[in-house]
């Protein structure tokens, strides 16, 4: 029986285009640190040490620790001169993204009639952000971190999607068997793998990203509208 509902972040809760996203962001994030790199220096540089993060595989580091320990081989600066300035960016300047994502009413509706019917529910979004970014995106989507009972970050995560190790840490944390979840996203790779493990999975089609709409992982799929209906349906836990 499912008790447990994960979801995406990006596409999923927060409607967005995701290169969109990444072009705002990058234009944010050099100017901000315009002072010492170009934006093609940033932009390649954090390309380069996010592609590390994902790839890697050490379960001593987290994905923090990963993509900090490559960043600084990269540039000739050292941390306590850039740390300060990405702390201040995800503070403040981050905030600036939100205009290029929007709010859905189905999406807040189904998370408010989750928490009545007493299901735990999990944002599980590709950690490869700070917890802060990752709350000002809660909060762009219209909802409130405190509806969550885990939210992934890079700070606490040791893995990034599409790895399954990814979902089981997460399971890990919240206590649950992967029969008792389901997996809410608009990714097939990346959220759709849950199924893999034994979770439910269901595919959110309004920003869909990928093409395999016949993928065996897929167990369910639909719009914010349908997933509004399929929660209305879900039984109460209470």
């Amino acid at each position: 029986m499912i008790t447990t509902i994960l979801f995406d972040l990006d596409g999923t809760l927060l409607p967005m285009d995701t290169e969109e996203f990444v072009k705002k962001y990058f234009q944010e994030l050099s100017s901000k640190m315009k002072s010492y790199f170009t934006l093609e220096e940033i932009t390649k540089t954090v390309w380069r040490s996010t592609k590390y993060m994902i790839d890697h595989e050490d379960a001593t580091k987290t994905n923090e620790e990963a993509f900090f320990e490559d960043f600084y081989e990269r540039v000739n600066l050292e941390a306590e001169v850039l740390n300060p300035i990405f702390e201040e960016f995800y503070e403040k300047d981050f905030n600036n993204i939100r205009k290029i994502s929007t709010q859905n009413t189905h999406m807040i509706e189904a998370i408010q009639l989750l928490k009545e019917k007493g299901y735990t529910l999990v944002v599980a979004t590709n950690p490869l952000f700070p917890e802060k970014s990752v709350f000002h995106r809660i909060e762009w989507a219209g909802l409130n971190k405190e509806d969550f009972t885990f939210i992934t970050s890079f700070e606490k995560m040791h893995y990034c999607k599409p790895q399954i190790k990814f979902y089981e840490e997460i399971l890990e944390n919240i206590k649950k068997k992967p029969s008792t979840c389901m997996m809410v996203g608009n990714d097939i790779q990346e959220d759709m793998v849950a199924k893999e493990i034994g979770m439910k999975t269901y595919l959110i089609e309004d920003h869909v990203i990928g093409h395999d709409f016949e993928n065996k992982n897929i167990d369910y799929k639909g719009s914010y509208k349908d997933f509004h209906k399929f929660v209305q349906n879900l039984p109460s836990l209470k």
